[in-house]
C-alpha cells in the first residue's frame, strides 16, 4: 500500500478550500442552482467503487473494488488519486458513512482474519460484495497516521464505525454478549449504540428509548451531538432496529420523529455543526425498505419532508439523504419504485431537488446517487456507465 502523507495534503487542501470559499461557489446565486465540473475518480482496478464523505479539505473517503470485483477496500482519493487503505487482516474494509472531519481521521468497518464464532454476518454482509461479504467477523476501525486499528466491542464478536469528528470522537455500533430471541437468524447478538474516545481507544455504550434493546450510532459532530436508531435486534442492518431516529445530547437520548409513518428504517444519517439531522424513514408498505423517505429535522421546525424528484418517468417515489453541510444543502438519491432509475439529488434548505444530472455539463456518465457534500458544495457520490460500471465522483460547483 502506498503511504500517504495525509496531514500535509489535508492542510493543503484546507488552503484551496478557503480560497475557493471565498468566491462562495454553489452558494449566493439568487436562487440559481450551479452548475458543476465533474471528475471521475480512479479506482483500485475494480469496477464498483463509491464516494461516501468529503471533508472541507476536499478529502474524499469511501470503497473501491480490487481487480476481479471480489474485494472491497476502504479508499481515500487525494486529487482524484485512489489510496488503498486496507484491511484489519480480512479480505473487505469500507468507509461507509460520511466521515467528514479535517483531522486526518477516517473510520470505517473491516474483516479480520477471525472466524464468527456464532456464524453471523453482522452488518458487513451489506456492505462487502455477496462472494466475501459473510463468514469473518467485522470490526469498526480509525484510520490515522497512516494505520488502521480496531476498535473494541461491549464484549461480542463484531462491531462498525460510522462517524468522527474533530476531537477525536468516534461513533457507531458494537455487540455486548446477549443472546436476545428478538435478533432474525443468522444475527444472535444485541447490539448497541457505541462512541469510542481515541488514545488511547476506550468505548462507551449510549442509552436506549426506553423499552428498545439494541441501536447503532451514525454520526456526530463537533460539539458531541450524536444520531442514531433505537429498536430491537432484528438483521443488525436496520429494518426494526431503526423503529426510532434518535438524538443524543447531554447524556440523554431524544426520539426526533416520534410520528413516522412506519416503525422501520427510520434513520438518521448526518449531522452538521448546528445540529441539523438529515436521513429517511420507512414506508407502512415496505418492510424490506425497496421505498423510502428522505427527512431533515431542525430544533426549530423538526421534521421536513425531502420529496423525490417530481415529474419523472417512471415515477419517482424512494428519496434518500445522506449528507448536509452548514449551508442546509442537503444531497442524496431519488429512485423509482423499482430503483431502475436513480439520479443524484441536492436539495437546497429543504426545497425542491434539483436533479444534479441537469447540472453536470459534458460529464458523459449518470450520477445515480449524492452521498456526501462539504462546506465548499462539493459533492461526492457514485456514477455508472452504460456498461454498469460504478465509479466515484467529485463534483466541485461553478461560479456563475
Amino acid at each position: 500500500m502506498k503511504r500517504v502523507v495525509l496531514r500535509c495534503t489535508v492542510l493543503a487542501g484546507a488552503l484551496l478550500a478557503s480560497i475557493a470559499a471565498a468566491g462562495d461557489p454553489g452558494g449566493g446565486q439568487g436562487g440559481r442552482a450551479p452548475r458543476y465540473r465533474i471528475t471521475n475518480l480512479s479506482s483500485l482496478g475494480g469496477t464498483n467503487s463509491r464516494g461516501n464523505s468529503i471533508n472541507d479539505a476536499g478529502v474524499i473517503a469511501g470503497y473501491s473494488n480490487l481487480a476481479g470485483n471480489q474485494s472491497r477496500h476502504a479508499t481515500i482519493w487525494l486529487e482524484s488519486s485512489p489510496f488503498d487503505l486496507g484491511t484489519l487482516g480480512g479480505a473487505n474494509s469500507s468507509v461507509a458513512w460520511p466521515v467528514k472531519n479535517g483531522i486526518g481521521l477516517i473510520t470505517g468497518i473491516s474483516q479480520t482474519g477471525v472466524a464468527d464464532p456464532l456464524g453471523e454476518s453482522w452488518s458487513c454482509a451489506a456492505f462487502f460484495p455477496a462472494a466475501t461479504g459473510t463468514g469473518p467477523t467485522c470490526l469498526g476501525f480509525a484510520w490515522r497516521n497512516n494505520e488502521m486499528k480496531p476498535l473494541p466491542t461491549l464484549g461480542g464478536n463484531n462491531g462498525f464505525a460510522t462517524g468522527a469528528n474533530n476531537l477525536r470522537q468516534v461513533v457507531g455500533w458494537a455487540e455486548n454478549g446477549v443472546h436476545d430471541n428478538a435478533c432474525i437468524s443468522p444475527q444472535v447478538l444485541q447490539f448497541r449504540p457505541a462512541m469510542w474516545t481515541l488514545g488511547p481507544d476506550q468505548i462507551h455504550e449510549l442509552p436506549l428509548i426506553a423499552g428498545d434493546s439494541s441501536g447503532a450510532a451514525t454520526a456526530i459532530n463537533d460539539n458531541g451531538q450524536i444520531v442514531g436508531i433505537s429498536g430491537i435486534c432484528d438483521q443488525a442492518v436496520g429494518r426494526r432496529t431503526a423503529k426510532h431516529a434518535v438524538l443524543w445530547q447531554n447524556g440523554t437520548v431524544t426520539d426526533i420523529y416520534p410520528n413516522a409513518p412506519a416503525p422501520w428504517w427510520n434513520t438518521p444519517t448526518a449531522i452538521n455543526q448546528r445540529g441539523d439531522v438529515v436521513g429517511f424513514a420507512g414506508d407502512l408498505d415496505f418492510f424490506e425498505g425497496d421505498v423510502l423517505h428522505a427527512f431533515m429535522w431542525t430544533r426549530e421546525d423538526g421534521i421536513r419532508q425531502l420529496k423525490p424528484l417530481p415529474n419523472r418517468t417512471p415515477k419517482h417515489v424512494d428519496s434518500e439523504a445522506y449528507g448536509i453541510n452548514e449551508r442546509r444543502q442537503v444531497v442524496g438519491v431519488s429512485c423509482d419504485a423499482d430503483q431502475v432509475d436513480c439520479r443524484a439529488v441536492i436539495w437546497d434548505r429543504g426545497n425542491t431537488p434539483t436533479d444534479l444530472n441537469d447540472l453536470k455539463g459534458s460529464f458523459p456518465l449518470k450520477l445515480t446517487n449524492a452521498k456526501g457534500i462539504n462546506d465548499n458544495g462539493e459533492i461526492t457520490g457514485r456514477a455508472s456507465t452504460d456498461t454498469g460500471v460504478l465509479t466515484a465522483y467529485l463534483a466541485v460547483p461553478l461560479s456563475p
